[in-house]
């Protein structure tokens, strides 16, 4: 009967995980749509690395909440790679909000995203 419970706890452990990273993931998608929207798109060079850098950021967290809501309908290898794959773009993305002043919102939903993604992969090994 323990390992029951255990199996059970192991897999509400998991689907709390896993919504936690797919609520972090709206999170910072909805911010670095924002802030790529504050960006003026007749700026500078910079402005406009920063702008494709927010729609990419949203854009990767946006399909990373859609693989996390197919529950059985993606190997868990993939669900790895898009988790991986996301935990860099927002590792990325802050350090470019860093450099910028008023991306400070941006840059901690981007951390936040980031460590969610990082905590469920190891849930996943």
């Amino acid at each position: 009967m323990t390992s029951t419970t255990t199996s059970q706890q192991e897999l509400f452990r998991f689907l709390e995980d896993r919504f936690a990273c797919a609520q972090a993931c709206t999170e910072c998608a909805r911010a670095c749509a924002l802030r790529a929207s504050l960006v003026d798109p007749d700026g500078t060079e910079k402005q406009e690395l920063l702008r494709r850098r927010g729609i990419m950021c949203a854009e990767v967290c946006d399909a990373t909440c859609r693989v996390l809501s197919e529950q059985n309908q993606v190997d868990e290898a993939a669900i790895r790679a898009q988790l991986d794959w996301c935990r860099q773009v927002c590792l990325e993305s802050a350090h470019a909000f860093d450099e910028h002043p008023g991306a400070e919102e941006g840059a901690k939903a981007c951390r936040d995203c980031a460590r969610a993604c990082g905590e469920f992969l190891d849930t996943l090994r």
